[in-house]
Parts: C-alpha cells; structure tokens; sequence
C-alpha cells in the first residue's frame, strides 16, 4: 500500500512538473508572436468543423473547453500548449467564419484527415498552401486599403511557419494493403510535396520554419486492433507501422538539412517528435499513465478500448472517467493530459535539431 501511494504521489509530481514548464514565456518575445500552421488532426483547431461542418461531438472538449471545439481531442492539443507558452490567444482556423478574429496573430490551415498526397484533394497540404497565398494576398489588399489591424508585410516575414504532416500519407498506405516496399518507394514523393510547401513559403518571405515529424504510428490502438496479428515490438506496437514512420522521419530530417543549405537566411528546426511520444508510451507508469496503448474514448475494453464501428462520440460508446490518466483519448488522437507532457518535451529544446527555443521567431 505504501508503494502504491509512493507511486501515485511520483505520478502526481510528474504532471504538475509539466503542467508548470508550460509557463508562458511571452516576455522573450519583442513583437506579438504570429505563427500560420498547416497540418492534420494532429493540429487541427477547428477546421474540419467550421469548413465542412462533420460533427465532433462530446465527450470531445470535456477536459479544457466544456464543449466539442472540433479539436480530436478531449481538451488542448500541443499547438494549443505551444500557443499558451507564448501568453498568446489560441490560434483560429482559416475555414471559421464565425471566429470573430482578424487572425492578427495568424491562422491554422490544418484538417482532419490532411496529407500531402494527392495534392489537389482537400485539405492537403498543397490546397492549405494556396489557401495561405490567397489569405496573404487579400489582408495585405486590406492592409494596404487601411485596415492598420491586420498582419502587414514585415508580419508575413516575422512569422513562424509550421507544418505536421505525413501520418495520414503513411496510413493510408498501409490502409491500401500496400507492401512495405511499395511504401517506401512513396516516401521520397511526400518528402517532395513539404519541400515545395517549404519553398513556396520562403518565396512569400518566410525565413522561419518549425517543422514536426510524425508519432509512432504503430502505437495507435487504432492501428492495433485494425491489424490484430502483427508482429509487436518490446512494448506492444506494430513494428512495421513503427518502421515506415521512422523511415519518414529520416527522410524529413534530411530534407531539413538540404534546405537549410538551399534557403539562405532560412531558419529550419526540425522536431522529433516521434522521440517524445514513443517514450511517454513507453515509460507510461514514470508519467502516472495506465494502459499506454488503450483509448479512453471508444468501445470494446482492454487491450485497446477500440471498434472501427463504434468510435469516440458516436452511440454507443464508452469513455474513462474524467480525470483519467490515459494517453490515447480515441485509439487515435492524445489525450490533453498526454499533449501537456509532449508539448513541455518539445519547448524544452532537447528534442529539436538545432536545439531552438521556441520563442525564436519572435525575439528579433
């Protein structure tokens, strides 16, 4: 009983030592921070809701909203955490007409379900991209016509530009039965498609760019119970799953190193982040996380807590207790509790190349 309570108390100082490392750090920044994102579900604020209106319904938002915000998880996501370190308002999506903001401190072009392939489909990365152009294109038309409230040129270049992208790329193709083989023959064509979202940008005058490279996938209860007699690695993943995403995350890595030398005046940081969620997932207990590899939100119990026909806010469902300390919200997405930790991970600059304070951007 006494080690039981030893742990707990571990658990709890865990958290609140991550909870606290998210202080704002506002006062290193000499101008409002702006930041354009583009992205997936792993980043999406909004977008899918406000743009195509699919419903998101409760008990997503529970922890941190009181409501469903669109967001796929129970609470903040890590762009919402990293938003809140700057002392910033959280960042709108694009496709909100109803916001009520003038994205004087950028916007989110991120959407559920986003890839870079095939190119022109909603909302892939090349679409957010030209949806950015247009926005650049008309608030310096406003800009320019005088309204002073809106993001001016020297804005567009301060600005810090991110992109998490690729997971829905490699999901698909394991979706579509391909082989090992045949996706890696596709990894250099999604490679291709985040550099010229990376050129494009530094062609408009962005010189500042953030750029995360995807989860273990393989970790995904999704993924688990869809693939119910793959080989698992020492922790209970996919090893295939977890191989094509680390044959991304090299490729990525490269890429950055490439553009760094092609971009001149170019500040490229690349983040590991498959690094910080692998450990959560492995280390759990030292975090005060039960069940790594189990959804709080979904239906059928251990091991995953997942059924593709039952899924998080839909009838039938089952969801944790509030409060719970679980790492995967829906078999999918993390858990508020679980982004708090990885977004404390990612300002500590441990897991960056170059190690870079996130307030980078916003300190010249």
């Amino acid at each position: 009983m006494a080690t039981q309570s030893l742990s707990l108390s571990l658990s709890h100082f865990f958290f609140l030592f991550f909870l606290t490392s998210l202080s704002p750090v506002s006062s290193q920044c000499k101008h409002p921070p702006i930041i354009f994102n583009f992205g997936d579900s792993n980043s999406d604020t909004g977008g899918l809701l406000a743009g195509l209106g699919f419903p998101v319904n409760p008990p997503y938002g529970r922890s941190f909203f009181r409501r469903s915000t669109g967001r796929l998880s129970d609470g903040r996501l890590l762009i919402d955490f990293l938003y809140q370190s700057l002392n910033a308002s959280f960042l709108s999506p694009y496709l909100d007409s109803l916001s009520g903001s003038k994205f004087t401190n950028g916007a989110n072009f991120a959407v559920v379900g986003s890839s870079t392939l095939p190119k022109f489909i909603p909302f892939s990365l090349n679409i957010q991209l030209m949806q950015f152009l247009h926005f650049k294109a008309r608030t310096l038309e406003l800009a320019s016509s005088g309204e002073g409230s809106l993001i001016n040129e020297e804005g567009f270049k301060k600005a810090l530009y991110m992109i998490d992208i690729g997971q829905n790329d490699l999901a698909d193709s394991f979706d579509k039965n391909m082989s090992y083989a045949q996706l890696t023959k596709r990894i250099p064509s999604i490679i291709i498609e985040i550099k010229n979202a990376v050129k494009s940008l530094y062609n408009q005058g962005g010189r500042k760019f953030w750029i995360h490279n995807t989860g273990p996938l393989g970790c995904l209860p999704q993924k688990l119970w869809l693939v119910q007699k793959g080989v698992l690695d020492q922790v209970g993943c996919l090893s295939v799953y977890n191989s094509a995403a680390r044959l991304f995350n090299e490729a990525l890595w490269h890429l950055c190193q490439e553009l760094r030398t092609e971009l001149e005046g170019a500040a490229i940081v690349y983040v590991d982040i498959y690094a910080i969620k692998y450990d959560l997932i492995a280390n759990a207990t030292k975090y005060g996380f039960s069940n790594p590899l189990m959804a709080c939100c979904g239906f059928g119990g251990p091991p995953y807590n997942y059924n593709v026909r039952v899924t998080c806010g839909n009838p039938g469902h089952e969801v944790c207790a509030e409060g719970s300390r679980f790492i995967s919200w829906d078999g999918i997405h993390f858990s508020e509790a679980a982004n708090s930790i990885v977004a404390s991970r990612v300002l500590s600059t441990a897991y960056s190349s170059p190690r870079t304070a996130f307030t980078f951007f916003c300190q010249d």
